[in-house]
Parts: C-alpha cells; structure tokens; sequence
C-alpha cells in the first residue's frame, strides 16, 4: 500500500512530523522514531489513522517517559497447569464478563482470565454508568452498529441477572440559538444511528422538565432512551451468572504469553501455570494491545484517556431527574460528559477527557474538581460544590482510530480481538458479547459440532437489597436470618446478612472494595469512616483469616498492618 504510506507520510508533515518512521506490518501502519512531548505522539497516533490500515501501532519514544507495559505478575500456583478450555476469555470487565456469560449458552467449556482480585476493577468500574442511546458515534462505525443494539438489550439481560436499570433520558443542551437550525442533521444523525424518539425542546420545555436548569440553555434535544446502570455490578452480574452455568473463574491471573505453533495459540502462560484453548478472546481491556502483540497479532495501540468523575451526596437527587449535557461540535473526540443520576441514588458529574500515558494511574488533582464545577455542575443551579463527597478517576483505552476493534485475526486462527471498547462500551456490551459469541462458536465449529446448552440459565439468583424491600418482607427476612437485622453501613443501609452473602457469591468477593462493588458499604456519605472495620472483622470471620490478611483491592494492598492490644486471629462466628 504506497498510496498508504504516502499519505500516512504527508498527514505528519502537515502535522510538523516529518522525522517520524513509518512502514507497514500486519496490514497496519506503524510509527517509529522519537519525539519530546507526549503530545507529539498522540498528535503522530491520529495522523496516521483513517488512511485505509487495519490499524495504527505508535512505537514512537517519547524523550523521558517510560512505555507502558502490563504489571508483572508474581507465580501464584499451579491451577492451570495443562488445563484445557474450548473458550478462554482474557479480561474481567464489561466486554469479558458478557462474553464469557454468552458462551455458557453452549455445550463448550469456559475460563475467564482476570489479573486483578475481582471483575471490574479497571475501566468498567471507573465510569458514569450511563447506557448512551447511540447518538454519539459516528454512522457507519462499529461504535454506532453496536451501541443503540446493545441499548435495546438491556432491557432483558438488566432483567434476567437482576440489575437495577432506568431510563431518565437525555437532555443535550444548546449553549447558542443558531444551533437550533441543527435540528435537521441532529435528526438525520439519529435516524442513521437507529436512535428512536428524538425531539427538540424549546427553553421553556426544558425548564418545565428540569426547573433548576442552567439559565444560559438555549432549548436542546431530548432522546428518551438513554439508560442508567451500574457497570461494576452488571460486570459481577455477568460473571455470576457465567458461573453458575459451568464457567470457571480464574482471579489473580495474569496472562505472560503464548506459544503459537502453524498460526495457531497451542499454550497460554500464565502465573497460574500453562493451558490450552480451543478459542482464545483478547478482552484485556487497557492491556488490549499488548495481549494482541504477544499473540503475534500486534496490529494497534491503544492509549489512555482519563476521566474524572465526583459522587454528590444522595440528597440531591430529587434536583434533576434527567441526563443533562451540551451539545459538542462533531470535531470533539468525546461526549463532553454532563450531569446524571445514578441507579444508587447519586448524582454524577463528569467526566472530563484528557489524553494520558498512565493506563492503571488513577490520580486526581485540584484542576480536574475545578474542570468539574465549572462545566458539569453548573448545568444545575441548586447544586453546590459542598454536595460532593468523592471524586474518583478512570482511563478509557483508545485506538487512534477512534472505533472498537472487533475481528477474527486473519494470522493467528484461533484469536478473537474485543479491543479499543472505550465509550459507548457499556452501552455496547450486550450486543458485542452476542456477535463475538458467534465468532468464537464458528471457529470451534471447524473442529468439532457446537450445539445450545439446553440447561442454560439466563436468570441469576440474587436477593434484592434489603432497603428495596417492603418492611414486612425484611422483617421476614430477618426472623429467618438475624444478620439481616445487623445495619454495618448506616449511609448505604447494608446489613451483615447481605455483606456474607458477597462472601459467599459464585464469584466471591476476595476483597474490601469487591464488597463494596457488590453491595455497597462505604460507598455513602462517610465514606467508609465508620463501617469498614466493621466489614474487616466479618470478612474475617467468613474467611477465616486474620483481618491483617484482608486487603482493600488485592495483594500490595493491605488494610491493617498489624494489631494492638489483641491477638491477631479470626473473630468467632457471631461476636462482635
């Protein structure tokens, strides 16, 4: 591809890049060289995109800045050692745990492979948890194929593994009268999209549907389908219900390579040993690209894209009751975030967008609350900065593309890629997790007959919480179950009972913040002030470990250091 290159050549000139080297590989164009600024390699990444190439790998330096490169993984066991799976998925967040959830409808057999001590711990847990409509992405993409599918999905999936979905809508307002004259293409875009009930709202339409409103809005757009969701607690719900229909789950565990015999994965290294797999689904999420490139298959990059996002404190939520947001021009590479409820009672403001090296660097600063306040929460005239009780940071992997990357490898046949699932890959999910099953069904189907698992159990057994509850079916309950009666975290309302049920899930919780991704204590006012120890002593208890052992997020992570004045042991079961 001359013509290719050439014009890769002449977009980095243009961008006063000429020094940078580039050649083709895998079908892709790769950069080389080196740069001073981070902002050079980026600026070099998307010069070279939209030219026709499967994809865009940035092998650029950058004068002082180290490469990012996946955590190392200490060896663990030997749990996997000469294993064997019809269907490996690599990757515990929403994209993986879905996928692994979609392949239990057949007879094969599953393992999902994540490094971290629970699902969800990276980007899907590090989002606002809004389920776009579809609006956003552009006609024709990936991004738009899947995102009003998967929007429509919810529905039932939301239903079956018991999570907590609404659908406030979406208000996206206009900041300039003129920009009322849009409304033709903004109706073209979704219908194009597949994005039904769009419809435009005068000022005062948009104040009678949200009073305390920004004064400045100019009238906008209204699309009722866009959904609210939990992402952590989709991803557990997934997960859970893949375990319970015959996945196994492997936490804690790192993938360090691959052996590829004829264009074929024959081993997967691991810290947990070596295995074998009929199928093998890159779902790594942040890590993505380097999983692809140790397959042999390194045809992109990704790089990082943080956004901060701050929790207000539940009381005020009954201050908005839709999704508000400005209109973006079609030249921003991101939705500009806004100001939304969460299923949990919250309001969320953010995020904002910064392109970042840092793939798992979760930091926050003083500019980013500022960022914050000055262009979310002011969408709101009732909302003080005083009403925030955290604020938190996640990375969303990009593709210089800017479009998911969904494929069989055309070199290694057993590898399917589920890679750059930035946003709308929440929204996504439902729908990729069905295409990508069928892709892996088809490979397995050159070896041997793949048929549906008629003992598949779509729905996931879970209690409600104990708040959503009528006071006569708690006070049940209760009688049957005291622990149930034992309130641990009074801003969430999380008793004992439900903490051991998390415990005791099919995927359990391993960890501080796994409870908390589950049911929620400390995730109120305090923050985790009053009920965390708590929550130690009963993670304890159940474990039957010393509550030094207890970490908050995995190993490197440790809650307590030592005890005082007491022996170190496991509480007996019901003391205090």
């Amino acid at each position: 591809m001359a013509e290719g290159l050439a014009a890769v050549k002449e977009s980095l000139r243009k961008a006063g890049l000429a020094g940078i080297e580039v050649q083709e590989r895998l079908g892709a164009v790769a950069l080389g060289g080196a740069v001073s600024r981070w902002e050079q390699y980026i600026a070099a990444g998307y010069a070279a995109a939209g030219k026709g190439y499967r994809g865009v790998v940035n092998e650029i330096e950058v004068a002082g800045l180290q490469k990012a490169r996946m955590p190392a993984a200490p060896r663990l066991d030997a749990a996997l050692e000469g294993r064997y799976f019809d269907a490996v998925v690599i990757g515990g967040g929403i994209i993986g745990t879905s996928i692994a959830r979609e392949l239990t409808r057949y007879n094969i057999t599953v393992a999902l492979l994540e490094k971290e001590a629970d699902v969800a711990c990276h980007s899907t847990g590090r989002n606002n948890g809004m389920v776009h409509e579809g609006f956003a992405p552009k006609p024709g993409t990936l991004k738009a194929r899947y995102n009003a599918r998967g929007n429509v999905l919810y529905s039932r999936v939301a239903e079956e593994l018991g999570v907590k979905l609404e659908r406030p809508g979406t208000i996206v307002l206009f900041t300039r009268s003129w920009q009322t004259l849009l409304m033709p293409f903004i109706h073209r875009r979704a219908r194009q999209n597949n994005v039904p009930g769009l419809r435009y709202l005068s000022p005062r339409e948009v104040r009678a549907l949200e009073p305390h409103v920004w004064e400045g809005q100019k009238g906008g757009f209204l699309m009722p389908t866009t959904a609210i969701i939990s992402p952590y607690k989709m991803a557990v719900a997934y997960i859970e219900n893949a375990a319970e229909n015959g996945a196994e789950v492997f936490l804690q565990t790192a993938v360090t390579g691959f052996t590829v015999i004829n264009s074929r994965i024959d081993k997967i290294s691991t810290n947990r040993g070596e295995l074998r797999a009929g199928v093998v689904i890159n779902a790594a999420g942040l890590w993505a690209d380097e999983i692809a490139r140790l397959a042999g298959d390194g045809f992109f990059t990704l790089h990082g894209r943080r956004g901060v996002m701050a929790i207000l404190d539940k009381k005020t939520a009954p201050l908005q009751r839709t999704i508000l947001g400005l209109f973006q021009s079609g030249s921003s590479r991101t939705k500009g975030g806004g100001l939304l409820p969460t299923v949990d009672g919250n309001l969320l403001i953010g995020p904002n967008a910064e392109e970042f090296p840092g793939r798992e660097d979760y930091h926050t600063e003083p500019a980013d609350l500022d960022y914050l306040l000055a262009h979310h929460l002011s969408l709101n005239r009732r909302l003080k900065r005083e009403a925030i009780i955290t604020y938190f940071a996640g990375v969303r992997p990009c593709t210089f593309d800017e479009d998911f990357i969904i494929e069989a490898s055309p070199y290694v046949n057993n590898l399917i890629h589920v890679a750059g699932i930035q946003s709308p890959g929440l929204a996504s999910a439902p729908a990729i997790a069905a295409d990508v099953r069928d892709m892996a069904v088809r490979l397995l189907e050159r070896e041997r007959p793949v048929k549906p698992d008629p003992h598949f159990n779509p729905r996931r057994r879970v209690a409600p919480p104990l708040q959503a509850l009528p006071l006569a079916e708690r006070a049940r309950l209760i009688r049957e179950n005291p622990a149930y009666g034992r309130i641990v975290c009074r801003c969430e309302g999380v008793s004992e009972g439900e903490i051991v049920d998390s415990l005791r899930a099919p995927v359990p919780a391993l960890t501080l913040d796994a409870i908390k991704r589950r049911v929620r204590p400390g995730m109120g006012r305090c923050q985790g002030g009053f009920c965390t120890p708590r929550v130690l002593e009963i993670m304890a208890r159940e474990k039957n470990l010393p509550v030094t052992a207890i970490s908050k997020s995995g190993p490197g992570s440790p809650l307590v250091l030592g005890c005082t004045g007491i022996n170190d042991k496991p509480p007996q079961n019901g003391t205090e």
